[in-house]
């Protein structure tokens, strides 16, 4: 059997440039490298900050189309939503009875939002924070270690989520001396593209400054227009490295188009034509994507018997290993 890898998108906001670049496009080439490829979108992760239904539900079909619409096939991959899969809840629950309150006080998420508050000066840092913020990494385990999985694509700032997951699971084997659990390993993705948003800083919802991948032309020509720019007259030779403007573009162009584009930026370009450059470019890189992704979020009836159609695919897996598990804590017998 080839290795198993697996990636969770969270559903919560609308998918950006930067989303294809450093996220997207990299999990999908996993399945052709002789991966065996699952993909999951994590909508209770989304529940610790969405209350809404209507816009959870929203999100995480919006999810859904984005992948299928850029070429997400799931006759090769196994796709399913997380809500889906009632035996990643019952582990996650295992999980934390195995799990040391010290572990979760060191979890980056929670220490992020500690150590804010208490740069802040609040007197009560952990006000506002629900358990599933704080306990997030136990379901993020239960996530992976659910499938068998063998290595779990990430940044370098997500690392100690797998950690945490291989500690969980090392830590059930070693009480009970079966191994019902399979370790996973961080396959560390270094070279992931950060495409800079509107304002030149890392494309972010955090930061507002996204470029949406499917917007209708006429949006996304107001967003590329909104793009932060200098003084410099169009008569001066530029360099595009240093562009906002050329790095969006890099990304989503051919390596002869890009270069095409970096020589009229040394020759001398005025930002309004370089701006419609790229609202030309990202037009018609995305647009056939953009047609897919309208045809899917048409058909939500698609869109759910899809992910229903790997979810049944996902629980085969998932329910063998939690049998592993009851079976060594002697439960249900």
């Amino acid at each position: 059997m080839p290795p198993r890898v697996l990636t969770g998108i969270k559903p919560t906001g609308r998918p950006h440039v930067g989303n294809l670049l450093g996220a997207i496009r990299p999990a999908l080439r996993l399945a052709e490298q002789g991966l065996e490829a699952m993909y999951f979108i994590a909508d209770y992760h989304a529940l610790t900050t969405v209350h809404d239904a209507k816009e959870l539900a929203h999100l995480t079909r919006e999810v859904a189309a984005t992948w299928l619409a850029l070429g997400l096939d799931t006759d090769k991959v196994v796709f399913y939503r997380q809500s889906d899969i009632p035996e990643i809840f019952e582990l996650a629950w295992v999980f934390s009875c195995f799990t040391s309150k010290g572990w979760m006080n060191k979890a980056h998420a929670y220490k992020a939002i500690v150590d804010a508050k208490e740069a802040a000066g609040e007197t009560d840092v952990d006000a506002g924070i629900n358990m599933g913020i704080y306990g997030y990494p136990i379901l993020m385990a239960a996530d992976i270690v659910a499938f068998d999985v063998d290595l779990v694509p990430v940044g370098k700032d997500q690392v100690q989520h797998v950690e945490i997951a291989r500690d969980i699971a090392q830590r059930i084997n070693h009480v009970y001396g079966k191994d019902p659990l399979r370790l996973p390993q961080a396959k560390l993705e270094e070279n992931s593209a950060i495409v800079p948003g509107l304002d030149g800083r890392k494309m972010s919802k955090s930061y507002d400054n996204t470029i949406p991948l499917f917007a209708p032309a006429k949006e996304l020509k107001k967003i590329v227009n909104r793009i932060v720019t200098d003084s410099t007259p169009p008569e001066v030779p530029k360099d595009p490295d240093a562009s906002t403007i050329y790095q969006i573009y890099r990304a989503v162009a051919s390596q002869a188009d890009t270069e095409a584009f970096a020589a009229r930026f040394r020759a001398g370009i005025g930002w309004g034509d370089a701006k419609a450059a790229l609202f030309e470019k990202l037009d018609t890189e995305l647009g056939p994507a953009r047609e897919r992704y309208n045809a899917l979020m048409a058909d939500p009836v698609k869109i759910d018997a899809l992910l229903a159609q790997g979810a049944a695919k996902a629980r085969i897996t998932a329910r063998r290993t939690l049998d592993r598990v009851r079976e060594a804590l002697g439960v249900g017998r």
